[in-house]
């Protein structure tokens, strides 16, 4: 039976270089008395974060999404933990790629409004010319 024992993050970090060399994680498990699934997510954890992701609380923040916001970041940016740069660089991806969308969208209903207003000229030249030769 695996017990609910927490661990230090010295011994995750220990666990996790020992992953890293090629221990199996089933054996590591075992030997640690931990979920091989534990050891996927601090793996993860670690590549995203650093040691500062491995004792981090897990679950709904407090306050909602507006808690999350710049302002929560207090501090300079050299005393905030490793994981608030890769959390800052994924946002700013994510941004990129949505003003991306918006520019191919600009540029579909520009380009489809000038072709609607090219047609609307010419249907009215047309008209026009109809209607002088009459």
């Amino acid at each position: 039976m695996i017990s609910r024992r927490r661990l230090s993050t010295e011994e995750k970090v220990a666990l996790i270089q020992r992953l890293r060399s090629g221990v199996s994680v089933s054996a590591l498990a075992r030997e640690a008395g931990i979920l091989r699934k534990s050891l996927y997510e601090w793996h993860a954890a670690y590549l995203a974060m650093g040691a500062a992701g491995l004792n981090r609380k897990r679950g709904p923040k407090s306050g909602g999404r507006a808690s999350g916001g710049p302002a929560a970041a207090a501090g300079p940016p050299d005393a905030r933990p490793p994981g608030d740069l890769a959390r800052a660089q994924a946002r700013i991806a994510e941004l990129e790629r949505v003003i991306g969308r918006q520019q191919v969208a600009l540029d579909f209903f520009r380009e489809a409004l000038r072709s609607w207003d090219a047609k609307r000229r010419k249907s009215a030249a047309t008209i026009s010319s109809d209607s002088s030769e009459k």
